[in-house]
């Protein structure tokens, strides 16, 4: 069980990049997990681990984008 849950700030970031017509497919995906897991126990599933940490390494991507990335890895299952 997750005891991590996604800040209010985090959430709020994620909530807005799921509304723009602007942000990325892989902002939304890191966007959606990061408002699953705000108030709940959810954790994050392994290919979203591997996706945020591309996001984390690549230098194509935004701030907001990487701050839902690091959001998303600090609640991931360590046992993996």
């Amino acid at each position: 069980m997750n005891k991590k849950q996604s800040s209010k700030s985090v959430s709020s970031l994620a909530a807005k990049t799921l509304q723009s017509n602007n942000a990325s497919a892989t902002a939304k995906k890191l966007a959606g997990s990061v408002l699953s897991q705000a108030k709940s126990s959810n954790q994050t599933g392994a290919n979203l681990e591997g996706l945020a940490s591309s996001v984390l390494t690549s230098n194509k991507y935004s701030k907001d984008t990487k701050t839902l990335a690091g959001s998303v890895l600090s609640q991931s299952n360590k046992k993996r």
